[in-house]
């Protein structure tokens, strides 16, 4: 989760919402990161945890990522969860709830939705304080 923070930073230094990611492979070993984007890119779908899935596909050169696990500071969005479902990711760990617009747990559930083909563990609350301070700081800037 270090470094996902590590990642949200960059994105705050950039002027987006400073939110992080990084796909970790079946061993551990950190296979891809990413982070949002979306002021930079002007791309609407340039979110931590869509570039980190993309990286990971394209490291691995293949679009499953059976095995692998989704670290991000903020709880996924319905896109990111959508694409989290659809890359096959066996884990989402997240840091920060967001009570707005999470689709991992708290406004909806798209990743346990028994209706879906897939259905990763998550497990939530990892350093939350520390990935929902560095959000806080950001908007409070603002």
């Amino acid at each position: 989760m270090r470094t996902a923070l590590e990642e949200a930073a960059r994105a705050a230094s950039a002027g987006d919402v400073p939110v992080g990611a990084l796909v970790l492979s079946p061993t551990g070993a950190i296979i891809a990161t990413g982070h949002n984007e979306r002021e930079a890119t002007g791309d609407p779908t340039a979110h931590a945890e869509v570039l980190a899935i993309r990286r990971a596909a394209a490291a691995l050169g293949e679009w499953r990522l059976s095995g692998c696990t989704l670290v991000v500071t903020l709880e996924p969005c319905t896109m990111c969860a959508g694409a989290i479902v659809q890359s096959r990711v066996d884990r989402v760990v997240y840091g920060a709830r967001d009570e707005k617009a999470g689709a991992v747990g708290s406004l909806w559930d798209v990743v346990r939705d028994r209706r879906l083909n897939h259905r990763p563990e998550v497990v939530h609350g990892v350093l939350a304080d520390a990935c929902a301070e560095q959000l806080t700081r950001f908007f409070r800037d603002r």
